[in-house]
């Protein structure tokens, strides 16, 4: 029976003859529309009979691309896709399981036109919404050949890139039509996702040559042209994808990118790595953010030991994907991320100090190179300083805390490491750490600077301040001046000098609020006491002076109130005084810019505080100075050459403030005059016990002991001595006598209490108790004087009279006292 139904067109069943009556007898006249109107007509009627259609229309297909028949497998194609956009019926996934397999059978094909079509029917077959589900249609094979597709490298450049496209079409399909359907195969499984992102990210990377090769020189065409470019549609198809990714599948579409720049070497150039995580932090919900933030910072770790351009590049994307992140909801991620940070940053220093990953230079350990390292730990303080511009005043303020605690400081609570390796790895995490938070103080802005500075913060910065290092010092005084900083009156101070008038500045000065004034009293003196010590420096450089000079002028300007301008008067006095007494030994250069930061300072706060008397003094000594020692003022030290005095030890008080004549001309004015009359002495604390240098303790205990000795008592009993080299050792060795013989004294003490029975104890404690009695009983008769007594007086014998004290409840008082 087949046999004479093969031969009797009558015999055969309906179907069949009206998919045959579709195809014409020539190909190139194409699909015959009537009776495919037919077909379709037929399909809808008995929807029941479209299976065997499409298994019929998949025969034929077959059967022709074995023949190489290519027009009538165009015509079985066509009408493929048109039952499919007719009919949606229940029927419909038997239908479609033959339309996979022939748009499979085209794919297979080494035709580049046969791919090419097989990939624009799954297209519009991707973009129907099906009424019914589908429970095992797989697309895994569509998976693999589609991103086979999308690496083509057909010798003919036009075949090539529609090719590609093709792929790139097939897979955003794919995406279309399982991405939002649960029953359909995940198209987030890893096993999917490593070959759909690494096709696109391919395409990504010819985006350059696609536009030059594409370039028009008509501007008309261009448009057209751009359309047919890979690298854009692999963009959007990319952008679709992230786009509808949810939580849970962040991770297995972040992965593969990671990977893929991997295996192609593409950090260190870092433009493309760059560009392909601005895709994805612009495609991906504001929310899933964190999650992007957080695969990278987990993908820097697992590289701690790849070379410093890789290292240097991961971070470079973070920095550009952070910003992004900031935006939206970068989460519980932002601790994590400095933390992260500033752990690489610490191995960074340390594989510079040991020059390989392992700690240890052998046999087959890759060399490091400094200065690569020095690029990557740069490019790590830049991230952390454009992240923490983007966050909120409270989260930058934890960062500003946590970064601080992670800084190495030579006290009792926080040890640094020993040896000259531990000494230089202290030093140079210092360095960057103090970099990395000027780096986030820079901008900050905080009204309350009891929050911008606390206590705990502020100990830990000042304490660094101490230190011998120059550019540990000048970075301390740029991070100060970054908080106090806040109304962008910075960059004015940026040069020391006497300007005539500082209006010429346009200063934004406005008044010292309550919470300013709070910690100021708190704060000041620890202020002032770091500025002093900072002067004294001998290692200062003309950095270390402008710095200086902005510290004091920012306070004088932000936080200022009456109190506050008479004590930074008297420091700057005592700063003169050191350039002048030179206790230090400091060089000629440091006394005269010691000298001219005073002249400076003290012509700026003078115009502030609009005393005429004040700025009338301070005008003559500037002037005198101009005219006969220029080499005191600043426009003469601070340039490329100074010209310094090579004697500055017979300065004639011409040249100098005088305490006592601005105390005198302020006082007139409402400020506290005694108190300015009082030179400036620092607060002795722990902090000068650790440092390495001699202490202020020591200098201020000098002083004391100086000015004992040359008071008028001593100079009555004790006769002038000179002073010789014998009379200075012999000093010394008394003192060190004395302390000897008060530590014998104390051990003997100690001894006593030890050993003594108890009753001996309690004797000698029982007498000085006595003795202390007595003295007080003594003291109180002499400041206590006894009430007169009503009665009168009676004379005493020799003559004298004496006053008897009575009881008062013995008194007898008037009648108009009692009520």
């Amino acid at each position: 029976i087949p046999g004479v139904c093969g031969c009797c067109g009558a015999l055969r069943p309906r179907y069949k003859r009206l998919v045959d009556n579709i195809f014409p007898e020539d190909p190139e006249d194409g699909l015959v529309k009537t009776n495919m109107e037919k077909l379709t007509f037929y399909a809808l009627s008995a929807p029941e009979k479209l299976d065997r259609i499409g298994a019929y229309l998949s025969e034929r297909l077959i059967r022709d691309v074995g023949r190489h028949r290519y027009g009538y497998v165009c015509i079985a194609m066509e009408a493929l896709d048109q039952l499919l956009m007719a009919c949606h019926c229940q029927s419909i996934n038997l239908f479609v399981e033959s339309f996979l397999k022939m748009v499979a059978k085209l794919l297979e094909s080494e035709k580049p036109n046969l791919q090419i079509l097989g990939t624009n029917s799954f297209v519009k077959f991707a973009n129907i919404e099906e009424d019914t589900p589908s429970y095992h249609r797989s697309y895994d094979f569509f998976v693999s050949r589609f991103s086979e597709m999308c690496h083509s490298s057909h010798d003919d450049l036009e075949i090539k890139t529609k090719i590609r496209m093709s792929g790139i079409k097939g897979l955003q399909g794919v995406v279309r039509k399982t991405v939002n359907d649960e029953l359909q195969a995940n198209i987030w499984d890893p096993q999917h996702m490593d070959k759909i992102v690494p096709s696109l990210l391919f395409n990504l990377q010819h985006v350059e040559e696609a536009e030059r090769r594409n370039r028009s020189p008509s501007p008309l065409q261009a448009p057209e042209k751009e359309k047919e470019n890979p690298a854009e549609l692999a963009e959007r198809c990319l952008r679709e994808l992230l786009g509808r990714a949810a939580f849970g599948n962040i991770k297995n579409a972040i992965k593969p990118v990671l990977i893929h720049l991997d295996n192609h070497s593409l950090w260190e150039p870092k433009v493309f790595a760059i560009r392909c995580f601005k895709i994805i932090m612009y495609s991906i919900q504001p929310q899933h953010s964190h999650l992007v933030i957080q695969q990278l910072l987990g993908h820097l770790d697992a590289n701690s030991r790849s070379a410093a351009t890789v290292r240097a590049g991961i971070v470079e994307v973070l920095s550009e994907a952070s910003v992004i992140a900031a935006t939206g909801s970068v989460g519980p991620t932002v601790l994590e991320m400095f933390n992260t940070l500033l752990r690489q940053l610490r191995l960074s220093i340390d594989y510079a100090l040991t020059g390989s990953y392992d700690g240890a230079i052998s046999l087959g350990t890759k060399i490091i190179k400094e200065h690569e390292e020095r690029m990557f730990q740069e490019a790590v303080i830049k991230t952390i300083g454009s992240f923490a511009s983007t966050l909120p005043t409270y989260q930058r303020s934890e960062v500003i805390l946590f970064i601080m605690s992670k800084v190495p400081l030579p006290s009792l609570h926080h040890p640094v490491d020993a040896g000259r390796t531990g000494e230089n790895r202290n030093r140079l995490t210092q360095i960057m750490l103090l970099k990395s938070l000027l780096q986030v103080s820079t901008g900050f802005q905080c009204n309350n600077m009891m929050s911008a500075l606390p206590s705990n913060f502020l100990d830990r910065l000042l304490s660094t301040a101490l230190m011998e290092d120059a550019e540990i010092r000048l970075f301390v005084l740029e991070i100060l001046i970054s908080f106090i900083d806040r109304h962008g009156n910075r960059h004015k101070f940026s040069t020391i000098s006497t300007l005539n008038d500082i209006s010429v500045l346009k200063l934004k000065v406005d008044k010292c609020s309550r919470q300013d004034t709070v910690f100021m009293k708190k704060h000041s003196q620890q202020l002032y006491r770091h500025i002093y010590l900072s002067c004294k420096e001998d290692t200062n450089t003309q950095k270390h002076y402008e710095a200086l000079y902005g510290l004091l002028a920012l306070i004088s300007i932000e936080l200022a109130n009456e109190e506050v301008v008479v004590d930074l008067i008297r420091l700057v006095l005592a700063v003169q005084d050191v350039a002048q007494v030179n206790e230090e030994n400091l060089p000629v250069y440091h006394r005269c810019a010691l000298y001219a930061l005073g002249a400076a300072y003290l012509n700026l706060i003078s115009q502030l505080t609009t005393v005429p008397a004040f700025c009338q003094h301070i005008h003559e000594v500037i002037e005198t100075r101009k005219k006969e020692a220029p080499y005191m003022l600043p426009e003469d030290v601070f340039v490329e050459r100074p010209r310094l005095s090579p004697n500055l030890d017979g300065v004639v008080i011409e040249f100098l403030f005088r305490q006592s004549k601005i105390s005198e001309v302020l006082g007139g004015s409402g400020y506290n005059s005694d108190r300015l009359c009082l030179p400036y002495i620092p607060q002795l604390t722990d902090e000068d016990r650790l440092s390495k240098r001699r202490s202020i303790g020591e200098t201020i205990s000098l002083q004391v002991e100086v000015e004992s000795r040359n008071s008028p008592e001593k100079e009555e009993r004790v006769p002038a001595e000179e002073i010789t080299y014998e009379t200075l050792k012999k000093a010394i060795v008394d003192s060190v006598a004395v302390e000897e013989q008060e530590r014998e004294r104390r051990r003997q003490v100690v001894e006593k209490f030890q050993k003594a029975p108890f009753e001996e104890i309690a004797a000698h404690c029982g007498a000085r108790a006595s003795l202390l009695q007595s003295k007080l009983n003594q003291i109180f008769e002499i400041t206590i004087r006894p009430p007169p007594s009503p009665s009168g007086t009676i004379t005493a014998a020799y003559g004298q009279p004496q006053n008897h004290s009575i009881p008062v409840y013995e008194m007898k008082f008037p009648d108009l006292c009692v009520y």
